[in-house]
């Protein structure tokens, strides 16, 4: 059975960056609810620049790069993509919506058929 090694390569420095990330983050809430005296302005001012600040060291750190790299990734993925023109959509569109109404009215047969036998045929009821 093969196995495959999983390495995680994490620095000193690069856990005290998400661990200062983490601190300017909960600051910036405990910041935001300290300052309601304050007025609106400085409560949203503190609470943006203390996420502003968290984002940014959070970003130099490993985790950072390598979320911004998968970002880029993603995004070269999502020009690949060959997306249907408004034609197609609406075809595809009304498809469903046919499918949809052709299984409702099977759907509808088919309960009141059995609705039938089991009421009108086998027990009597509805005599």
């Amino acid at each position: 059975m093969a196995t495959s090694q999983v390495e995680t390569v994490s620095t000193g420095a690069d856990k005290a960056k998400l661990a200062g990330a983490v601190a300017l983050a909960v600051a910036a809430v405990a910041a935001f609810y300290a300052l309601g005296s304050q007025g609106a302005w400085v409560q949203w001012g503190v609470l943006l620049v203390g996420l502003a600040a968290a984002v940014g060291v959070f970003a130099v750190s490993e985790g950072g790069r390598r979320l911004w790299g998968f970002g880029r990734d993603a995004w070269r993925e999502v020009k690949k993509v060959v997306w249907p023109t408004r034609k197609e959509s609406l075809q595809m569109t009304a498809y469903v919506f046919a499918f949809v109404v052709v299984m409702a009215i099977f759907l509808w047969v088919t309960d009141k058929t059995i609705e039938w036998v089991f009421y009108d045929i086998l027990l009597g009821w509805r005599k």
